[in-house]
């Protein structure tokens, strides 16, 4: 018989989780954390009745982790919560959260067709319609498609990658592979720049996090289970290190599947690494690149997800290595997009009203460029700023000297 969980018990009530919420400052329908969290599991373990539905307007953005002086898992124990007793009532935002969530699925359905799919998404009348029928807010931009998968691109380029005296695995995620590849291309030109050949892994699955915010959580541990095989043949076969460009993909990767998902990954998790750890543990060990001057100003915004792990410090070192570069950090906190959160219309005024103070400091910084490491920031930012949004990496590939 499994052990019941009461990490409920570490909590001391002091509802700081609550007060660094962004859903709680935006939407008073939203309990807060604290209650949704601890409070609720209290209830929650002597009847499922006690499950509440305004579980749903977490955003799954871990701050109420990052904040507690307790260390509770408050999101982890939230979502659990949703994958044992959320309903999922078969309706039309069903089909839309399946849609939103299930990014392998629709990848590999939009992309040979991107121009067309790009093209009618953007329409007006289209966002209307999708708007009062699945509910999908027409004020937002669907992410655009690219024509041609990144793995594809791999495949066509990048034959002398193992020339290289070192290699690591890259787990590129959905957003490179069927939004984005100049990412995963700009980071195998400065991993190459740094004498480092980039390999794929044989197979590699959405790592699962809009799965989980949408109750797909069978799916999501298919997903786990596949990605956690994937990375610990490369482990055992070649010593490597998996390397993302998603802060969200490597914070799911290495810390949900066992805490939400209950995959254990305990022999691959520590080989697991965000980019910029990666690069500036390799730059400080006197394997940088040759850099030219980048006269442009930024600011960044520090995704949650990168913050919950304190990895945001690697991002902003690394900034400051870039010859010419006036970096500013924002103090931002979320962007209020969270992933596909933001993008259902039962969210979106608490999405914009969570991002605004973001949008205002943005917009008055007079900056070249916003710096950001998550993917769905970027959309948010650029889709509420107009300023181009590119990620760290793409800033470094850009200072690579010729």
């Amino acid at each position: 018989m499994l052990k019941q969980d009461t990490s409920f018990d570490q909590c001391i009530k002091c509802t700081v989780c609550t007060v660094y919420c962004p859903v709680a400052k935006a939407n008073p329908n939203y309990p807060g954390p604290k209650q949704c969290g601890p409070d609720g599991e209290r209830l929650r373990i002597k009847s499922a009745e006690f499950y509440d539905d305004m579980l749903k307007l977490c955003t799954n953005c871990k701050r109420c982790e990052t904040a507690c002086p307790s260390g509770v898992k408050i999101g982890d124990m939230i979502a659990v919560a949703r994958s044992k007793h959320a309903k999922h009532d078969l309706n039309i935002k069903t089909i839309r959260d399946f849609v939103l969530s299930h990014t392998d699925l629709m990848g590999s359905v939009a992309t040979p067709f991107a121009p067309i799919v790009n093209a009618i998404t953007s329409m007006k009348p289209v966002k209307k319609v999708m708007h009062k029928t699945i509910g999908v807010h027409d004020h937002k931009s669907l992410p655009k498609y690219s024509h041609g998968t990144f793995r594809q691109w791999y495949k066509k380029h990048c034959h002398n990658q193992t020339h290289y005296p070192q290699q690591v695995h890259y787990f590129h995620g959905c957003y490179v592979n069927y939004n984005h590849p100049q990412l995963g291309k700009d980071f195998i030109k400065v991993m190459n720049a740094m004498n480092i050949g980039v390999q794929l892994l044989k197979k590699e699955k959405c790592c699962g996090v809009p799965l989980i915010a949408n109750g797909f959580f069978d799916k999501a541990k298919k997903n786990a289970l596949l990605n956690t095989q994937s990375f610990a043949a490369v482990v055992e076969k070649y010593n490597s290190t998996i390397v993302s460009t998603s802060s969200t993909c490597a914070f799911t990767l290495r810390e949900e599947y066992p805490h939400v998902l209950k995959v254990d990954n305990a022999n691959v998790a520590d080989r697991i690494e965000y980019v910029t750890r990666f690069l500036l543990k390799a730059f400080m060990n006197g394997n940088t690149p040759k850099l030219k001057p980048i006269n442009k100003k930024v600011v960044y915004h520090t995704p949650c997800h990168l913050e919950r792990t304190g990895g945001s410090l690697y991002t902003i070192e690394l900034l400051k290595m870039i010859p010419g570069l006036e970096l500013e950090v924002l103090d931002s906190q979320c962007c209020g997009l969270a992933g596909t959160y933001g993008f259902k219309t039962e969210n979106y005024d608490t999405s914009i009203k969570i991002g605004e103070d973001l949008f205002q400091k943005i917009r008055h910084a007079n900056a070249d460029y916003a710096i950001t490491d998550c993917e769905t920031c970027k959309w948010q930012i650029e889709e509420n700023t107009d300023l181009t949004t590119i990620h760290p990496v793409s800033l470094l590939a850009m200072a690579l000297a010729d």
